[in-house]
């Protein structure tokens, strides 16, 4: 599944880590994904809820 609306600079910094799809988003703990220079609380918002809606999560820290 493609990503959802996260905003432009979560997604420019989730591209350069080579991240497209929310599979790969779910490989990432929330603790990695805000490590992402962009990637603010309301993009891992947004991504935790995607994840859910698809029966996934982040990974464990």
């Amino acid at each position: 599944m493609d990503l959802p609306k996260i905003g432009a600079p979560a997604t420019r910094a989730l591209a350069e880590a080579g991240i497209t799809r929310l599979t790969e988003v779910a490989r990432l703990s929330e603790h990695e994904l805000q490590a992402l220079h962009g990637v603010g609380p309301k993009a891992v918002r947004v991504l935790r809820e995607a994840l859910a809606e698809q029966g996934l999560a982040f990974s464990r820290d």
